[in-house]
C-alpha cells in the first residue's frame, strides 16, 4: 500500500534529526517503485523523501546512493556540470530497506519544446550530458551498477527485441529495420561511458536560465552514450538538433563517434518496445494498447525512410557548419522567455511540458497534505507544490514520439 505524504514526512524527521515538517506534497505523477513526497520544514527548507515499495527497488536505491556520492564529488570538483541529489539521512523501513531524504534541487523541468538553435539552453543541456559521459566508467562500476562493453550492449538490445517480437505486437517492417541496425557491427564500435539511462525532460531541472540538476539515477550504468541523447533528439524541435549535437561533440574529449546519431535514433525508437514490454510484464492492457498504437504510427512514419545504419552523421560533426534543417524555414533561437516561465513562483510548480508520446496509465492529481502543527508550535502550516521532476521512477517512462528522418 502506498505511503501517504504525511507518513513520508514522519520518516523525514527520523532520517534528519531536528527537521520540523510543516507541509508535504505528493508528486504530480506517482511512480510504481518508490513512494515520493516533498516536505517543507519550519525553516523554509524543501526536502524530498523516497521510500522503496519492493525489495528490488530497495536494492536499486542502494546502488543509486553509492553513485550519488561519487557524482556529488564530481560536481564539487567541476567535472560534472550539474548538481545531483545529496542524501542527508535515511530512515529504516519495516520492509524493503530504508527511505532516503535529501534537499530538493530547486528548478523546473526542461521545456524541450522551447529549445532552439544557438548557444542557449540546447547547448547547455548537451554539455551537461557530455560532462557525465566524460566521467570515468569506474565511478559507476564501483557503485555496483551494471557495466557493459559495446558488444555486450548490442547483444542485450538484440535479446530485448527478440523478447518483444515474441509478443506478436511488433510490425514486420519495423522488426526488420531494427534487426538490420542491431546486426550491423559498424554501428556498435563505441567506447562505453557512464550514462543516466532514463533521461527525460522531467529529470532535467532548469532555474534562472541554467540547467542546474539531473535527478532519478536508478537506471544509471556503463553503456552506450547515445542512449542519453535519444530522448532529446526525439522530442526537441528540428531547429535545435544541430546545436545539441555540435555542443555535445565539442564537449567530449574523445574523437568523433561517427555512429552516435544512428544509435540515438535506434534507441529512441526502441523506447516504444521498452514501454510495450513494461505493459506486458505488469499486465497493463492500457499501456500495451498505447505502445501498439505508437508502433503502428512509427511503422507508417518510417515507410520509405533510409535505414538507421545509413543515417548521416553530418549534424554531429563540429567541423561542419550549422545549417537549418529546412532552408525555407528560419532558425528560431532558444525561447528567451523559457527560464522565467519555468521558474515562476518558487512555491508553485510549473505545468509539465506537453511532450509527444503516450500518457501513463494512471496520472493521479497532485495531493496536498498539511501536517498538523504540534501543540505550542506557532509555526504556520502552509501548502506548497512539489515539482513534477521530483517523481523518481525506475520503471520505463512513456517514450517521446521518435522523429524518424525523411
Amino acid at each position: 500500500m502506498p505511503r501517504s505524504p504525511l507518513a513520508l514526512a514522519a520518516l523525514a524527521t527520523v532520517a534528519v534529526p531536528g527537521l520540523r515538517p510543516v507541509a508535504a506534497r505528493a508528486p504530480h505523477t506517482a511512480g510504481a517503485d518508490f513512494d515520493v513526497a516533498g516536505v517543507l520544514d519550519a525553516d523554509g527548507g524543501r526536502w524530498i523523501v523516497r521510500a522503496p515499495r519492493s525489495d528490488a527497488a530497495g536494492a536499486a536505491m542502494e546502488g543509486e546512493v553509492a553513485l550519488l556520492a561519487a557524482l556529488a564529488a564530481a560536481r564539487d570538483d567541476g567535472r560534472l556540470a550539474v548538481d545531483v541529489p545529496r542524501p542527508s539521512g535515511f530512515a529504516p523501513l519495516p520492509e524493503h530497506g530504508r527511505a532516503m531524504v535529501y534537499p530538493e534541487i530547486l528548478g523546473d523541468e526542461l521545456r524541450v519544446d522551447r529549445l532552439g538553435a544557438g548557444p542557449g539552453m540546447s547547448a547547455q543541456v548537451a554539455r551537461a550530458i557530455a560532462s557525465l559521459h566524460e566521467l570515468p566508467v569506474a565511478l559507476v562500476a564501483d557503485a555496483g551498477l551494471p557495466a557493459y562493453t559495446a558488444e555486450e550492449y548490442r547483444r542485450r538490445r538484440l535479446s530485448e527485441l527478440d523478447e518483444a517480437a515474441a509478443t506478436g505486437h511488433i510490425p514486420t517492417r519495423l522488426l526488420g529495420r531494427w534487426e538490420s541496425a542491431l546486426e550491423d557491427v559498424r554501428l556498435w564500435r563505441f567506447s562505453p561511458t557512464p550514462v543516466h539511462g532514463d533521461l527525460a525532460a522531467e529529470h532535467v531541472l532548469v532555474r534562472e536560465a541554467r540547467v542546474v540538476g539531473i535527478i532519478d539515477w536508478s537506471d544509471a550504468r556503463v553503456a552506450d552514450p547515445a542512449d542519453d541523447l535519444a530522448w532529446l533528439l526525439a522530442a526537441a524541435p528540428e531547429q535545435a538538433l544541430d546545436s545539441i549535437l555540435e555542443a555535445y561533440a565539442l564537449a567530449r574529449t574523445e574523437g568523433a563517434d561517427e555512429q552516435l546519431l544512428p544509435r540515438a535514433v535506434l534507441a529512441s525508437e526502441l523506447a516504444i518496445v521498452r514501454w510495450l514490454m513494461h505493459g506486458v510484464r505488469v499486465g497493463d492492457e492500457e499501456v500495451v494498447a498505447d505502445a501498439v498504437a505508437m508502433l503502428a504510427d512509427l511503422d507508417a512514419a518510417t515507410a520509405g525512410a533510409a535505414p538507421i545504419s545509413g543515417l548521416s552523421r553530418r549534424h554531429a560533426d563540429p567541423a561542419q557548419p550549422v545549417q537549418p534543417a529546412d532552408p525555407a524555414q528560419p532558425v528560431q533561437p532558444d525561447d528567451p522567455a523559457q527560464p522565467d516561465e519555468q521558474l515562476g513562483d518558487p512555491d508553485v510548480a510549473a505545468e509539465p511540458a506537453a511532450v509527444p508520446g503516450p500518457k501513463t496509465a494512471s496520472e493521479p492529481e497532485a495531493l496536498t497534505a498539511e501536517i498538523p502543527v504540534r501543540a505550542g508550535d506557532d509555526t504556520p502550516t502552509t501548502e506548497f507544490e512539489l515539482p513534477p521532476a521530483s517523481a523518481d521512477e525506475p520503471e520505463p517512462e512513456p517514450p517521446a514520439g521518435p522523429q524518424p528522418p525523411a
